[in-house]
């Protein structure tokens, strides 16, 4: 997966790269639908929804719990595959059917002690519009709606659902100087 991220104008960097921004995120919240699904919702006829999740955005939130990140969820919407999924990967905050995604973030960040400049948040569409303005480093997927991609600070190559995510964690963590040795690690173990 290629993840050499490349900037998207951004007011708001001043003098700072995004490399450095980057380099700063303590806490990585993500939207669902849009980001780490395609968008697509899927219904059973006995009325379950079905989700579709990218397994390398999976190891890509691992890697980044395992160097230390914080990982959230804020989605508008409320599901019991979305609670599954976030219990499978160990994600700390789960905010489901927020209206003011604003208002549930900056919750968390009281809760954390985090700052806004350490946050990267990725989204899809307008309801994460606000947040992508305020976080240190917003982020639209590849395929979110032209209003986000203007405002983002960054904006993937992959859609979401495909890859975004992931794309997002490999450019924080190279940011950092840890992709190196992650990439060491998995090389090291042969059979």
């Amino acid at each position: 997966m290629t993840s050499e991220i490349e900037p998207h104008t951004d007011a708001r960097s001043g003098s700072q790269s995004l490399e450095d921004r980057l380099a700063r995120v303590r806490l990585l919240l993500l939207d669902v639908d849009g980001v780490l699904t395609d968008g697509g919702v899927t219904w059973t006829n006995d009325g379950v929804e079905q989700k579709t999740f990218d397994i390398r955005d999976g190891l890509g939130i691992r890697l980044w719990q395992q160097v230390g990140g914080i990982t959230g969820i804020v989605t508008g919407r409320s599901s019991h595959v979305v609670e599954l999924r976030a219990a499978e990967l160990g994600i700390g905050f789960l905010r489901q059917g927020v209206d003011d995604k604003l208002a549930a973030v900056a919750e968390i960040l009281a809760e954390t002690g985090i700052s806004w400049e350490q946050t990267a948040f990725v989204g899809d569409d307008l309801p994460d519009l606000p947040v992508v303005i305020r976080c240190g480093v917003g982020v639209a997927v590849a395929d979110a709606c032209p209003e986000l991609v203007a405002a983002a600070g960054l904006v993937t190559r992959h859609p979401g659902g495909q890859g975004a995510v992931r794309e997002v964690v490999e450019g924080m963590l190279r940011a950092r100087g840890s992709w190196d040795g992650i990439v060491r690690r998995y090389a090291a173990v042969r059979p």
